[in-house]
């Protein structure tokens, strides 16, 4: 798919590259699964780069209208699952 991922321009470029790769997590969340320690890692990086709750939302929108991912479902699975698990979202449309 080409679109492109939603970051700020006051962003680094490390953190933009991190935030990119959050969202490829988030894409092979539903295209084929990804351990739950990785989905993790990339969260937390996420959460270091935008701590607001209400610029999450904001970025994670952009992210679905772009993709047509959403993302919060995967947070929540990575958050609720145990290590060793793989992440996998299918999505409700069966797209």
């Amino acid at each position: 798919m080409e679109y492109s991922y939603p970051f700020s321009t006051d962003w680094s470029t490390e953190e933009i590259v991190d935030v990119i790769q959050f969202f490829e997590g988030i894409e092979k969340a539903y295209e084929k699964g990804i351990k739950r320690e990785v989905m993790l890692a990339k969260y937390r990086r996420f959460k270091e780069i935008v701590p607001s709750q209400a610029e999450e939302k904001s970025i994670f929108r952009e992210f679905e209208e772009a993709s047509g991912y959403i993302s919060y479902p995967v947070v929540k699975q990575t958050k609720e699952a145990e290590d060793g698990a793989i992440i996998k979202v299918v999505p409700k449309n069966g797209r």
